[in-house]
C-alpha cells in the first residue's frame, strides 16, 4: 500500500471549504497563543482610554439647558435680561455727569450680577471723559478723564461736529432692521472719514448680536454683520 499517496488524494479531495476552515481554526488558535502572551499591553490601552475619555467627560463643563448656544450667546442671555437701565438712560446719566459733554459711545458689560454701561462723552474741544453708569439703577459714578494727546482730541471733536446724527436716531434706524435690545453704540469714522455711528442689537430669541454701521449725517446703513457665535 502507498499510504503517502493516499495522503495526497485526501489532501486533494478534500473540499474548498473544508480547507478554508482548518486555516481560519489555524488562524483562531495562533491568534489566541499571541493574545495569551506578553504583557497584554494592547488590552490595558484600551482600558487606559476609556478611563481618560470618562474623566473628561465628568470634568468637561455642562452643556447649557438647550444644547445649543455658544460661549458667547450664553453670556449675552445671562447679562442682557439684568441691565433695568437701557443705553439712552445710560448715555443721558453720563453727559450729565460731564457739563457741556456730549455722547461718543456705550456698551453693556457684566459680570451679570452687577451689570454696567461704560460710557464715553466729550466736551466740544475733544477732550473725553469715561463714565460707569449701573444698569440696575441708573446711577453715574465719578467721571474720569482720559489722557488723549492733541490728535485724538480734534480728530474727536471733527467727529463730533460733523454727526448730525443722534445716537438715538442711529438706534432707532438699526432697530428698524433688526428687533432686540441696544446693547452698543460708538461714534467712528469710515474709511474716507466720514463720521459713523455702530450699533449693536442682541436679538432675544437665538442671543445674536447684529451689528450696523450707520452714517451719522444721513441714517444710511452702511454694513450689517450678524456675529452667530
Amino acid at each position: 500500500m502507498n499510504t503517502k499517496s493516499d495522503e495526497i488524494l485526501s489532501v486533494r479531495d478534500r473540499s474548498p471549504l473544508s480547507r478554508g476552515t482548518a486555516l481560519i481554526c489555524g488562524a483562531a488558535v495562533a491568534g489566541a497563543l499571541l493574545t495569551g502572551c506578553g504583557n497584554d499591553t494592547g488590552g490595558e490601552a484600551a482600558r487606559s482610554g476609556a478611563a481618560e475619555a470618562a474623566e473628561a467627560a465628568a470634568t468637561s463643563p455642562t452643556p447649557s439647558a438647550d444644547g445649543r448656544l455658544t460661549e458667547d450667546q450664553q453670556q449675552r442671555k445671562a447679562l442682557v435680561p439684568k441691565a433695568k437701565t437701557g443705553y439712552e438712560q445710560a448715555l443721558g446719566a453720563a453727559v450729565g455727569a460731564v457739563p457741556n459733554s456730549k455722547p461718543v459711545s456705550v456698551e453693556l458689560k457684566g459680570p451679570p450680577d452687577s451689570p454696567r454701561w461704560e460710557a464715553e462723552v466729550a466736551t466740544g474741544d475733544g477732550t473725553a471723559h469715561t463714565v460707569s453708569v449701573d444698569a440696575t439703577d441708573g446711577k453715574a459714578g465719578k467721571a474720569q478723564g482720559k489722557d488723549d494727546d492733541g490728535d485724538d482730541k480734534r480728530e474727536l471733536a471733527d467727529l463730533l461736529e460733523k454727526a448730525t446724527v443722534t445716537p438715538r436716531q442711529a438706534a432707532q434706524t438699526a432697530m428698524g432692521k433688526t428687533k432686540g435690545t441696544v446693547t452698543a453704540v460708538e461714534l467712528d469714522d469710515t474709511d474716507g472719514g466720514a463720521p459713523k455711528w455702530s450699533v449693536d442689537v442682541v436679538t432675544t430669541d437665538d442671543w445674536n448680536k447684529t451689528t450696523f454701521d450707520i452714517d451719522a449725517t444721513n441714517r444710511k446703513i452702511l454694513r450689517e454683520h450678524v456675529d452667530h457665535d
